[in-house]
């Protein structure tokens, strides 16, 4: 059955009822504390595509509703994890772990992709319901470039200088939301000195198909070049992208963090919905699932809309 929203324009599936069970947690002692993880699915459907969630600086599990739910409820099965620059955790700022926790998230995100089938039998009536061939690396922010980095984006250790592959061939497709650009002069000191995985991102090395959502009044204090930052990983990467730009929207796209989080400065409800939409008919288009969503979306959000324009390469 699907789904008309008179707001967006858009449909969708109709929403199914799902399941959440946390926390299933994983041994890491590479990271020096366990992983904790979060894992969301529908309790009905078989063959059940993964997308991996990465949250944004300082968030972790329990972050994300709006968008966690919605896909959940549209046939995914979505694992989220807390990791280490969470403010959960608390690390000092002296904590000899900062300077690489895009490492660390990377490698979370690896342990999830390894333990698969376990956290699949940890939850109740999902064992043998989960397709692991069908993974879709997603972010916010922070998570943003976890998720790129899953997909072929180099980023310059600021540790040694190297800038080492770190893709992993079983995430076939990424979705960046709200996600930072390249580094170099266009940086701010604060972004420079704080943020040294920011330095030196190459977009290049990424081919696989991906969709990039950014608000185009997202005018985030990392860099000099304003809203059009944020959309540097759909113009300087390769493959098959589409980008959603969503019309006033800052970094939190209407309030996709949470259901009214503080945190949230351009609170709004149909910039929230057409976010989830529009995320659930690319995943459910990448995934093989289903086309008619996307393209749908694909027209209404060719032109003027008041709410977000979609383009592709």
């Amino acid at each position: 059955m699907t789904t008309y929203y008179p707001t967006t324009g858009l449909s969708g599936p109709a929403p199914t009822a799902t399941v959440s069970v946390k926390p299933l947690v994983l041994e890491a002692p590479w990271r020096g504390a366990d992983l904790p993880v979060r894992v969301t699915a529908p309790v009905t459907g078989d063959r059940l595509p993964v997308v991996l969630f990465a949250h944004g600086f300082g968030s972790d599990l329990d972050g994300y509703a709006p968008l966690v739910d919605h896909w959940a409820s549209g046939g995914f099965v979505v694992v989220q994890a807390t990791h280490l620059d969470s403010e959960r955790l608390g690390l000092s700022a002296d904590d000899p772990r900062r300077p690489q926790m895009w490492r660390y998230r990377v490698q979370d995100m690896r342990r999830i992709l390894d333990e698969l089938a376990t956290l699949e039998a940890a939850v109740p009536g999902l064992s043998g319901r989960v397709d692991r061939s069908r993974v879709v690396a997603a972010g916010h922010s922070f998570g943003g470039q976890t998720a790129g980095v899953l997909v072929g984006l180099r980023v310059r250790d600021p540790r040694t200088g190297a800038a080492e592959d770190l893709s992993d061939a079983r995430v076939m497709a990424s979705v960046q939301l709200a996600t930072a650009g390249k580094g170099g002069d266009e940086l701010t000191p604060f972004a420079h000195d704080t943020l040294p995985w920011l330095r030196d991102q190459d977009f290049s090395r990424i081919t696989a198909p991906g969709l990039v959502v950014a608000g185009d009044k997202d005018d985030l204090p990392l860099s000099t070049r304003g809203p059009a930052w944020t959309t540097d990983p759909y113009t300087l990467s390769h493959g098959d992208k589409s980008l959603l730009t969503v019309r006033g929207g800052e970094h939190f796209l209407g309030g996709v963090s949470g259901h009214r989080v503080a945190e949230t400065t351009d609170e709004n409800p149909d910039r929230v919905a057409l976010v989830q939409q529009v995320t659930l008919a690319y995943l459910r288009h990448v995934t093989g699932i289903d086309h008619t969503d996307w393209e749908h979306a694909r027209t209404v959000l060719t032109g003027s809309h008041p709410l977000g324009h979609l383009e592709s390469k």
